[in-house]
């Protein structure tokens, strides 16, 4: 919540349930950076979220509300143009950082059919090689999941990815080696449209891959979802790169790494991934009011 005043601009905030403790460091670091005492602060409540949720839309002093918080459907498509070892590098990128768990995590990764076998064993090599571990730990890639849930939603998605004809080339299981929510890094190969992971998010260190001969089925099957926040693509042909990157629906657009913003760069999306952007002067913008002035020389 921002609240414009004569004496400057208040920021509170409600955070997740799940990983609360980062949204409060957060607020320790920027205090330590210079903000000031009170210039951020943040909501912790034991109370039904529907209850802090009314408070916080209700409340007349809230001038601003800024909401994040969705399911996604990043698409991450590898023309056969492209360079494997530059594709594999942003594929593990966008998809195992965090454990998979980001809003902007690849969720659909599409490979044309040219170099889709020489791009899987690249990527079963790389990944193999991922450490798992707690993420306090040097040389550690892939931590835990959230909470024993996302451990059975990844495990559903990876059951039902095997029931309707896909095969797991590697993982596919708990880690439980380990004591947390740990999940092997896995890739699925031979996804189709029938399956969990095509429509429903998996928030895990789980690589779906499906095949494509078009670049007009390509942008078809990465814009078949009611969501837009992001898209990645792979190529070394300017044309198509600015081509497909134009045709996707989406707010944001990685070319060849697996990043999709910056501190300067607008972030959002579109369709129903919502409204406004975060970041850059576009994000400034959303918390200004235009007021314009009409009249004749005095």
């Amino acid at each position: 919540m921002r609240r414009c005043a004569s004496r400057g601009v208040y920021d509170r905030g409600k955070s997740a349930g799940d990983p609360p403790l980062s949204c409060l460091a957060q607020a320790v670091l920027a205090e330590e950076a210079g903000f000031p005492k009170g210039a951020i602060n943040v909501i912790t409540t034991l109370d039904s979220v529907s209850d802090v949720g009314q408070a916080l839309c209700s409340n007349k002093m809230v001038r601003k509300l800024g909401f994040t918080g969705t399911w996604w459907k990043q698409s991450f498509i590898v023309f056969d143009d492209a360079s494997i070892d530059t594709a594999i590098q942003a594929c593990i990128m966008a998809k195992f950082r965090n454990s998979g768990q980001t809003c902007v995590t690849a969720n659909r990764i599409f490979v044309q059919k040219g170099i889709y076998e020489k791009f899987t064993n690249a990527l079963i090599d790389k990944v193999r090689a991922l450490k798992v571990g707690s993420g306090i730990e040097d040389g550690v890639h892939v931590g835990p999941l959230t909470h024993e849930r996302a451990v059975g939603k990844a495990m559903d998605h990876i059951e039902d990815a095997r029931k309707h004809g896909a095969e797991v080339v590697l993982g596919g299981a708990p880690l439980e080696t380990l004591p947390g929510y740990f999940l092997q890094p896995t890739i699925i190969k031979d996804m189709n449209a029938s399956m969990k992971m095509t429509c429903e998010e998996t928030f895990a260190p789980v690589v779906g891959l499906y095949k494509f001969e078009t670049e007009e089925e390509a942008i078809q099957r990465a814009n078949d979802c009611d969501v837009g926040l992001g898209g990645f693509i792979c190529t070394e042909n300017i044309s198509r790169m600015w081509r497909v990157a134009e045709a996707l629906e989406v707010g944001m657009v990685g070319v060849n790494l697996g990043m999709l913003s910056a501190c300067e760069s607008p972030f959002g999306g579109i369709k129903e991934s919502g409204y406004g952007r975060e970041l850059g002067h576009y994000g400034i913008d959303e918390y200004l009011a235009v007021k314009s002035m009409i009249g004749v020389g005095v």
